[in-house]
């Protein structure tokens, strides 16, 4: 299923995940299961964290980009409309493009 997911894009281009497990770099055209990573100050949402639109409105975007990815085994979670309406959590990701 195709979603929106909000990546940090590093000073060198590379991709990464905002919050939790920061120093992972995703590529694209590779699926990633979702890992557990409890972090002290989140809660505990294991998952790939991703949008129905590109959209988030309670995000900043300066330094990150949109990526359309393709989800698997995902569960959706209704969310406000100011943190982007409809959410999923995957465990499985692949980043198809970066949108511009």
């Amino acid at each position: 299923m195709i979603a929106y997911k909000l990546l940090k894009q590093r000073k060198d281009g590379s991709l990464g995940p905002l919050f939790i497990n920061r120093k992972q770099r995703i590529e694209k055209d590779i699926w990633y299961h979702a890992e557990d990573h409890p972090t002290k100050g989140y809660a505990h949402r294991p998952g790939w964290h991703c949008c129905e639109k590109p959209e988030a409105p309670h995000l900043k975007k300066e330094g990150r980009v949109w990526a359309m990815v393709d989800i698997g085994d995902y569960i959706p979670h209704k969310r406000p409309a100011n943190q982007g309406g409809l959410w999923y959590t995957a465990n499985l990701m692949k980043v198809l493009e970066i949108l511009t």
